[in-house]
């Protein structure tokens, strides 16, 4: 299973891009995760907003493989425990799924990635900065691999 972390934002903090690597790195082959960094259109006082978000749109739309399983997340998502994010990960793995995880910038997702979205998935209720969303997926990505496989990192 291959997952695919595809996110608004590039030239991130020193310290995103260790932590997710961390994380990234530790899972093995066979369950790969990928970062896809969409560049974040340009934010001034008079652009668009609206315009910025589709343009981002476009680029996520274009970035998911054919066959792909798509999560969007979402505030409006569902929430799930890391048991249950591991049952899912589990079912897509036995549906013979790879997966891509979307996520938008700072003014949100393109309604479009919802709509295209197999499942709307929410971390929390609580407003997140972008970059340290990245880490939190890849932690939790690795979480739910460990729990698949009996690993004693989740206790």
């Amino acid at each position: 299973m291959h997952v695919r972390l595809i996110a608004v934002g590039n030239k991130m903090p020193k310290w995103v891009t260790q932590g997710y690597d961390e994380y990234a790195k530790r899972l093995p082959k066979d369950f790969a995760l990928e970062l896809i960094e969409i560049p974040m259109s340009p934010r001034g006082k008079n652009t668009d907003i609206a315009k910025a978000i589709r343009k981002e749109g476009d680029a996520m739309l274009n970035a998911i493989p054919a066959g792909d399983k798509v999560i969007a997340l979402e505030v409006l998502g569902k929430e799930w425990s890391t048991e249950q994010l591991s049952s899912q990960t589990e079912l897509w793995r036995m549906d013979g799924f790879n997966v891509s995880l979307l996520v938008g910038g700072p003014d949100g997702l393109d309604p479009r990635c919802s709509v295209k979205a197999d499942q709307l998935w929410s971390l929390s209720r609580l407003t997140l900065p972008h970059p340290m969303v990245r880490i939190i997926l890849a932690e939790q990505i690795y979480r739910a691999w460990t729990l698949m496989n009996n690993h004693p990192y989740h206790r």
